[in-house]
């Protein structure tokens, strides 16, 4: 597909480069290096390779350097097609910017939208990024409950619901979000003091920390070690996400967490021993608010939230936790862990 071009990368240009280049062509650009294929690509766009293919042909002849080369793996972007990658997702970010300032000048919407969600996904998660929504959509107030109980959006105890069940009712609006893959992690001194387990046979002579709540597995460890009885193996058990990702920061013993803690910036490490979960993410609301602007903005604004080409822990496929931190890196600055969870204790001087 690919033909040497004749005029040389030039670093300088690309700000003008990409000015006149189509966004079409860059969302294209941008679609591919997220799934690192042209298939994959073309699904996620509902195209044709060809037209994927053509569309980058069109932006490497205008920008005049290759943008990917094959390779076993798949698509790897060049050196040159690294250098814009960051350009052309921050002109992604200002061009949802501007969507959301148009949205708010048309129909500024006020009042109260109450959201339910599981608690770790509701602190960890969603609040950083409800911060920034604020300041956009000044007279909204979100009512954030975060809690491991599912919250009934058909009897209004909440107008709108992230939980890990699919809801059954057949007349409420039931979209999948995407997925939370959980892996076991331990703090970086419990694994210069105890070791790292290399197998399950060894995880079992570990200390875990165990979250027990509702729309979890109770028997998930018991089920991932091979084991009747995880007595003699618990350490603490909590029903809460926050005190889960505080103990096993603390070097209290191994834990499942989701698979981009690390990629947050928490100082933690994975566990590797073949061990893995996922919960599927669903939101919920009543047929009632499609009709209600202040309620469809909060929807699509979740849905941009957990979108798996932004942030590709939630994708379907299973990715390392290590291989997170590279894909995320652009996130740390807003979502960071690292310290939140189990701050340094304070010592009273003698």
């Amino acid at each position: 597909m690919y033909q040497k071009l004749q005029r040389p990368a030039a670093p300088m240009q690309h700000a003008s480069d990409l000015a006149e280049a189509s966004w079409e062509d860059l969302r294209v650009f941008l679609v591919c290096a997220h799934n690192g294929s042209f298939r994959k690509a073309a699904e996620t766009l509902g195209v044709t390779n060809t037209t994927v293919m053509r569309a980058l042909d069109r932006l490497e002849t205008q920008l005049g350097f290759k943008l990917f080369i094959r390779h076993q793996a798949g698509l790897l972007p060049t050196e040159e097609g690294r250098s814009i990658l960051e350009d052309v997702r921050q002109m992604e970010r200002l061009s949802f910017n501007v969507f959301r300032r148009a949205a708010q000048s048309a129909v500024n919407p006020s009042g109260i939208v109450r959201v339910a969600v599981t608690e770790g996904v509701g602190t960890y998660w969603i609040m950083p990024k409800l911060i920034e929504f604020q300041g956009t959509y000044r007279l909204l107030t979100i009512d954030l409950r975060c809690a491991m109980e599912q919250a009934n959006v058909a009897r209004l105890e909440a107008d709108i619901a992230i939980q890990f069940d699919k809801p059954t009712r057949p007349d409420l609006i039931v979209t999948r979000l995407g997925r939370l893959h959980v892996y076991p992690f331990a703090s970086e001194e419990y694994a210069r003091v105890c070791g790292l387990p290399k197998t399950v046979a060894e995880m079992r002579q570990h200390r875990i920390v165990q979250q027990v709540a509702p729309q979890l597995d109770e028997n998930a460890y018991t089920k991932a070690l091979g084991i009747e009885s995880v007595a003699g193996i618990i350490g603490i058990r909590t029903n809460s996400s926050t005190a889960t990702l505080y103990a096993v920061e603390r070097g209290a013993g191994i834990g499942m967490l989701p698979t981009c803690a690390i990629a947050l910036g928490a100082p933690l490490v994975p566990v590797d021993v073949g061990i893995r979960h996922h919960l599927d993410l669903w939101l919920t609301y009543h047929p009632d608010f499609k009709t209600s602007e202040k309620h469809i903005v909060v929807v699509d604004w979740l849905r941009r939230v957990f979108d798996n080409h932004a942030y590709p822990c939630f994708k379907d496929e299973f990715i390392h936790p290590n291989e997170l931190v590279k894909l995320m890196a652009d996130v740390v600055p807003t979502m960071g862990l690292r310290g939140y969870a189990a701050p340094v204790p304070f010592h009273i001087a003698d």
